[in-house]
């Protein structure tokens, strides 16, 4: 399990799982098997509803184009995901932090001539292997490359800390059990960033974590830190939710 840090435009970094390789090839052979299905029925049905050879050429001159365009499409209007990505929770990125403009989908799009249909996909599994961000040539050219957006292994708050005994802490904000699991990782997550990377971006975010969570729970004034204060509530939700 491959990770990437992306630094945003606000200068923070977000931390990313790649996607494999498998995943990927997945994910194309998905979308290869929506177009063979879905060419098949308009020609198929088309031809019966239309008749004649010549409307038969025609139908062929209309899917083609999509066959074609398929995978450009599809990512720019629906940011960055096919539907056999969307299929493997993965999506392009760029390693910018910014979203992926038009131009970028085209030249990914442009390079697939080369690793992926002429080479049976072997030059884009070559360097998607071989490479420190898993990037095809076409990542390559348009700085992006592929990850998941669900992390392969979710982690439990019994992984993040343990209490021993409920009878020795005594929780001091009970009121944290109205927040999900899924907050308190992005909570977990701001928190380790800005002790890691302490710097003015992360700080801000902290602060802006700490108002968010007071405002959900009606908390008027914490006689603590920002940072001690996320903390305290971490540790309340692992001893209140056991």
């Amino acid at each position: 399990m491959q990770k990437i840090e992306i630094n945003t435009t606000q200068n923070v970094s977000i931390e990313f799982e790649i996607a494999p390789l498998r995943d990927r090839i997945i994910g194309f052979v998905i979308d290869f098997l929506i177009l063979m299905g879905s060419t098949f029925f308009l020609l198929t049905f088309g031809t019966v509803f239309t008749g004649g050879l010549g409307m038969q050429y025609v139908l062929y001159l209309a899917v083609m184009p999509i066959f074609f365009f398929y995978s450009i499409l599809m990512e720019v209007l629906n940011n960055g995901q096919t539907l056999g990505k969307k299929a493997m929770d993965i999506k392009v990125v760029k390693l910018n932090g910014l979203n992926p403009r038009s131009s970028d989908y085209i030249l990914r799009w442009a390079f697939r001539m080369i690793d992926i249909y002429f080479s049976f996909g072997a030059l884009a599994s070559i360097f998607i292997s071989s490479s420190n961000r898993r990037q095809r040539l076409g990542d390559m050219a348009a700085e992006t490359t592929v990850i998941k957006i669900k992390p392969s292994q979710k982690l439990r708050f019994s992984d993040i800390i343990r209490i021993n005994n409920i009878d020795t802490y005594q929780p001091k904000f009970p009121e944290v059990r109205k927040l999900s699991e899924d907050h308190m990782l992005l909570i977990k997550s701001v928190l380790e960033r800005y002790r890691k990377f302490p710097n003015p971006a992360h700080r801000q975010a902290l602060r802006t974590a700490v108002a968010n969570v007071r405002e959900k729970l009606s908390i008027d004034e914490i006689p603590m830190s920002d940072a001690d204060f996320l903390k305290t509530l971490i540790n309340d939700y692992v001893v209140l939710t056991r």
